[in-house]
Formats: C-alpha cells, sequence, structure tokens
C-alpha cells in the first residue's frame, strides 16, 4: 500500500504543528486521516486478491507438484475448470477446527493466565511485564512479555508427543493443511471484524481511534491503535506474535516428519529451512521487548491488515519452503548447502547487530558505545495530540550510518537463503524474497513518510546524514 499523504483534522493542529517547526500532531501518526484513491485502489485489490493467493499457491501445491503455472496453462487450454480445481479441494473438516480451536486457546491460555519466568533465570533475557512506546494520544500501555515461555512449552509438549506420547502423528499439521487454512481465515475476519466493531462502539482508547469515512479502508487498515479485551489480552502483540509466529516453527517440523514418512529420511535442504527460519523466530520471541518499539506496535492500527495477515498470510506462505520440499525434496552439495548457511547467518548477524546497536542507543539515552566510539546522533522533537513536546534522538553511528534501514538488509539476505534452499527447479519458492522485497522496501518509504511528518526538518537533517535505505553507494 502507498504510504499516505496525511492531513490535519484541523487548522489548530496545523497550527499548532507549525509552531514545534514539525508536522507531528497526532493526524501524523499511524495510518491516514483521509484516503486517496490509490490507496483505496490497493486496499480493494488486497481483500479481493490475497486469499485468492493464498489458495492459489497451496492449491498449486496440492494438486499441480508446486507449479505456478500448470493451473493456468490447464485453464487457458480449457484442459480443466475452475470447478474442478475448487471440487478437488479439502473441505473444511471437524477435526480441522478442533485442532485450529485447541491451537487457538491453548495459546491464549499461554498469553493470558502463565506470567513470564523466563526472566528470572535466562540472563539477558528482557520479559515479564513491559512498557510499549507512548501511543499518538499520549498512553503507555504495559505487556506481559511471555512469547519465549509459550514458545518453549509448545515445542517440549510437541517433542514429547513425538517422542513418548503418540498422541497424535508429527504429520498432523501437514495432513490437515487445507482444512486448517479455512479455520484460519474463518477466524482472521472474524477478528478483524470484531476490532472494526469495537472501534466503533467501545474502544480501548477512543483518543487513539481513526476514521476516514471510508469502509474499506478502515476494516483494512484498523480503527483502533491499540485494541484490548481486558488488561493484558493486546490483540496486536498476540496475533503479530501468537498462533502464527509460534506455530512457524511447528509446521516446518511437520513437514520435516512428512519428508521422513514419505521418502525415509529429511534432506539437508528442508534441515537447512528449519534451522535458518528457527533462528529467526527464536530471535522474534527473545527480543519480544523490543518489538514493542517496532513500526506494528508503534504506528499500525489493528484491523484486517494485521489480524487477517496474522492468521493467514503469514503461516500459509512464510513456510513455502518447507512445504515445496515435502513434494520436491533437495539433496544440496556441501558447499551449496555451507555456501546457503553462510549466507543465512550473515544475514541473520547484521539483522540483529543493527538492531541490537538501535536498541542500546535507546535504553542508555546515547550514553554508550557502538564500534568501541561514543554514537553519533541528531537531536529531533515531537509532539503527541494532548500537546505534549517530547524529544528523540537519531542514530548516525555503526550500521545505522551505512544505511538508513539496514536491519531490512540482512533480513532480506536471510529470505533470500530460504529460498535457496529449494534450488531452481520452480518459482513458487522464491516468492517469499520477492514479496518481502517489496515489503521491506514499501516499510522503508511508509516508515520515512511517517518519520518526516512526525520530526519535520529534523528528519532532513538526518537522511542528509545517512542518505543511503539499504545498500550503502546505491540504493
Amino acid at each position: 500500500m502507498a504510504a499516505l499523504q496525511e492531513k490535519r483534522s484541523s487548522e489548530e493542529r496545523r497550527h499548532k504543528s507549525i509552531q514545534n517547526g514539525a508536522q507531528t500532531s497526532q493526524g501524523q501518526w499511524g495510518r491516514a486521516w483521509e484516503v486517496d484513491w490509490f490507496s483505496l485502489a490497493s486496499i480493494l485489490f488486497l481483500l479481493m486478491f490475497a486469499p485468492l493467493i493464498v489458495y492459489y499457491f497451496i492449491m498449486s501445491c496440492d494438486q499441480y507438484q508446486c507449479s505456478l503455472i500448470t493451473p493456468l496453462v490447464d485453464l487457458l487450454m480449457g484442459n480443466t475448470h475452475l470447478s474442478d480445481i475448487w471440487n478437488k479441494t479439502p473441505t473444511l473438516t471437524y477435526k480441522a477446527a478442533g485442532i485450529y480451536i485447541l491451537w487457538v486457546t491453548f495459546q491464549v491460555i499461554l498469553y493470558v493466565f502463565i506470567p513470564d519466568f523466563c526472566h528470572k533465570f535466562l540472563p539477558g533475557y528482557v520479559g515479564g511485564i513491559q512498557e510499549g512506546a507512548v501511543t499518538p494520544a499520549g498512553v503507555v500501555n504495559k505487556y506481559e512479555i511471555n512469547g519465549l515461555q509459550a514458545w518453549i512449552i509448545t515445542h517440549v509438549l510437541w517433542f514429547a508427543n513425538a517422542c513418548y506420547f503418540h498422541c497424535f502423528s508429527p504429520t498432523i499439521i501437514f495432513d490437515n493443511w487445507i482444512p486448517l487454512l479455512w479455520c484460519a481465515n474463518i477466524l482472521g475476519y472474524v477478528v478483524s471484524t470484531f476490532a472494526m466493531l469495537k472501534g466503533y462502539f467501545f474502544p480501548t482508547n477512543a483518543k487513539d481511534c481513526k476514521f476516514t469515512g471510508n469502509f474499506f479502508y478502515d476494516y483494512m487498515m484498523g480503527i483502533e491503535f491499540n485494541p484490548r479485551i481486558g488488561k493484558w489480552f493486546d490483540f496486536k502483540l498476540f496475533f503479530n506474535g501468537r498462533p502464527g509466529i509460534v506455530a512457524w516453527t511447528l509446521i516446518n517440523l511437520s513437514y520435516a516428519a512428512k519428508q521422513q514418512e514419505l521418502y525415509g529420511q529429511v534432506t539437508n535442504s528442508m534441515i537447512l529451512v528449519n534451522v535458518l527460519q528457527g533462528i529467526y523466530v527464536l530471535d522474534f520471541f527473545w527480543n519480544e521487548a523490543w518489538y514493542l518499539k517496532t513500526i506494528d506496535i508503534c504506528h499500525d492500527h489493528f484491523g484486517w491488515y494485521l489480524g487477517w495477515g496474522d492468521c493467514v498470510w503469514l503461516p500459509y506462505l512464510y513456510t513455502l519452503q518447507g512445504l515445496y520440499l515435502v513434494y520436491h525434496p533437495v539433496q544440496l552439495g556441501t558447499a551449496n548447502a555451507v555456501g546457503i548457511l553462510i549466507l543465512g547467518l550473515v544475514g541473520y548477524y547484521i539483522f540483529r547487530v543493527t538492531n541490537h546497536q538501535k536498541d542500546l542507543f535507546r535504553r542508555t539515552n546515547g550514553n554508550c558505545k557502538i564500534w568501541g566510539r561514543k554514537p553519533e546522533y541528531i537531536e529531533c522533537s515531537y509532539t503527541s495530540v494532548d500537546g505534549t513536546k517530547y524529544y528523540s534522538k537519531l542514530m548516525t553511528s555503526g550500521f545505522w550510518g551505512w544505511a538508513r534501514h539496514f536491519n531490512y538488509t540482512g533480513d532480506l539476505m536471510g529470505s533470500l537463503a530460504y529460498c535457496l534452499t529449494c534450488g531452481f527447479a520452480h518459482i513458487l519458492p522464491y516468492f517469499y524474497i520477492v514479496y518481502m522485497a517489496i515489503l521491506l522496501t514499501h516499510r522503508c518509504i511508509r516508515d520515512e513518510h511517517r518519520c518526516f511528518s512526525k520530526y519535520g526538518k529534523d528528519w532532513k537533517r538526518y537522511t542528509t546524514k545517512v542518505p543511503y535505505r539499504l545498500i550503502p553507494g546505491m540504493f
């Protein structure tokens, strides 16, 4: 979706913003107050076609051995019809519904009712009750950070079942993958619709709501900034992290189990996918407290974009490499396997160190060392909707002096490594790197638009100091 030039809701806000030297009122935080035609067209396109894209990819693996071209050719040549493809698609089953209800319920229990204990014995891990960033209305929400604990408990039970109890097959996710897709869609739409109604009739904080008057935009991008039920159930934190990301590694394990069942072995490519994506998932939960300061929590409102996206898009399209390797097992040569592993680890190193530098700089208010030296930065200020003026610093040292979003560069290197494990026989596994390149480039633009709206002339000074977005010397 296009970055939006957001508007003031009144001349008073505009005047106050200009007086502060930067356009930084609530109208410039988060999503838009008004919708241009291009943004509306993008929203309608995604609402109509994103579910079809997910279905098409999963159907292509189930019926066409992961070929994205053959179904289209068959349809154009008249060799098959849409009704034929649909009739071959597994339907929603009571078994899948039961599995999915138990799964989501279990994650809700772990999230709401079991306080974090990992921070008490894991050195360096930040868990328990943590504060988020200041919202546009000046609110500071508190969160129970216990995602790592939920991931550990879930996977301990998974391996205990696989090795000892045998209550269900480790291939249970793969065996019910398409019926589970219908369950995930139902939850995604229910949650998104509920969040919209909640924003209209009983918002958690009315001052942090935005209404454009356009139903489709409000449904897609959300009305409430931080919808909650009770004190601790935060929609954004739960659905961003659970159930999709906790499930990510379980889905890959189920793919590996299916590969073992079908071929009598697990290929080194499947192991690489499990290891590299497992590192990414564990990193997310180890740094869940840091995640509270990212664009998802600090700027995005909760609507279909996050609700349906986290329930459906993430678990189904982020795991395409493992799914592909079930149908097309690839045994990589030693040199190729080592090269892909190195690419993935270097990408992760850049991603993690870059984010660590920013987090360290924030936590110490710049009183730290980056690469052995006191960091350089640019002083800036912004104003919340209640008129309170806040001060901040933008670091220009370390990796943040190389490019404004160098963490995304590392993320893209890791994404490419996932795809390379699958070889070059089909294009389906490479959807992920194409999607991530588009997503992160758009995030660069969207984030920078918001930062310019928030910091004004201070942001211009920063971009002059750090002129590149992703690749030093190029872009």
